[in-house]
């Protein structure tokens, strides 16, 4: 994706962007929850892109970013639930050690979170009943992942994360498929 640099917001915005991919590594020293950060990182491209085609950033971008980082931190603090032992004895900070003993509930937490936000998005863009069967098999996929994490297994914690691309893939074919369908279906 090529992302013309027509108008000095798009240009700050990449800015903005190349600051948090470059400052992510170091986060851990000193973030408590690193994971959020790296959210708002991988998650950049979205108000890009909304800036890239309508030359401004709506608030539906900034809660598909805050959505995005609700994501990253559920799906990065099962990584993070693998390395524990390891992060603490080097001493670098990670959600999985800031939650505690409350890893499990905050990663569902999340989960739901970004479910929430982009449901509501989808409300708000008047996307139907294929939408929301995208949001419920990914809701299906967080519950199973809680029976991957709740006993906090790093074998079960990493494939849960590995896992996370059917996470995405779901939300994606409901959002894609109410597009292609939607007047079909809808009428």
């Amino acid at each position: 994706l090529v992302l013309p640099l027509r108008s000095w917001l798009l240009a700050g915005l990449c800015l903005v962007a190349l600051f948090l991919a470059a400052s992510y590594p170091f986060t851990k020293r000193f973030l408590a929850i690193p994971q959020a950060y790296l959210g708002v990182a991988f998650g950049f491209g979205i108000p890009m892109a909304y800036a890239a085609q309508l030359g401004s950033v709506p608030g539906e971008a900034w809660c598909l970013l805050l959505a995005n980082v609700f994501w990253a931190i559920a799906y990065d603090t099962e990584y993070a639930m693998v390395d524990r032992v390891d992060d603490l004895k080097i001493g670098i900070r990670t959600s999985a050690i800031t939650f505690g003993r409350c890893d499990v509930a905050a990663v569902m937490l999340c989960y739901a979170m970004a479910l929430v936000l982009i449901g509501g998005i989808g409300h708000t863009l008047g996307l139907g009943g294929v939408f929301y069967a995208g949001l419920a098999v990914a809701a299906g996929i967080a519950g199973y992942h809680f029976t991957l994490i709740r006993e906090r297994d790093p074998q079960s914690c990493f494939k849960a994360f590995r896992h996370n691309n059917w996470f995405g893939a779901s939300v994606f074919a409901g959002i894609a498929l109410d597009f292609l369908l939607g007047g079909v279906i809808n009428g």
